[in-house]
């Protein structure tokens, strides 16, 4: 499991520095989305949200490959790749297979730090030093 994971941190940091780096240099010549994506993607273009996103990519991905700050770098990326995951779904069905790999890469990845997880994962609050409720 311990190489799985490694290997899952290291595709996840490359897929996302990767793309991340292609939405400001545009290396990798994709086609544009057409329908509704078209306009949700022309509304991040115009508006420069995209900055945003690209470097939201971008720093975790760094982070990833340099196995520093695992669990920072997975906090960011989760809800990034659970809006890749709802555009493929809903806008672009033709980029579901990779987004469901890269969730399946963030999941392994995930489980192999899911001790720094725990806090945030108890079912009750933490009074005096004593846990009330037991860690999922």
């Amino acid at each position: 499991m311990k190489t799985a994971s490694r290997i899952a941190r290291y595709l996840l940091g490359l897929i996302f520095l990767v793309l991340g780096l292609n939405g400001f240099l545009n290396f990798l010549h994709m086609p544009g989305p057409t329908g509704i994506a078209a306009q949700f993607f022309g509304a991040i273009f115009v508006s420069h949200f995209y900055v945003v996103i690209f470097l939201l990519q971008i720093v975790p991905a760094l982070l990833l490959l340099a196995n520093r700050y695992v669990p920072l770098a997975l906090t960011i990326l989760g809800p990034i790749i659970f809006n890749i995951v709802c555009i493929h779904a809903f806008m672009a069905p033709a980029g579901l297979p990779l987004a469901v790999f890269v969730t399946v890469l963030w999941v392994l990845v995930a489980y192999s730090v899911r001790s720094a997880f725990s806090g945030i994962l108890a079912a009750g609050i933490v009074k005096g030093g004593e846990q009330n409720a037991q860690s999922i």
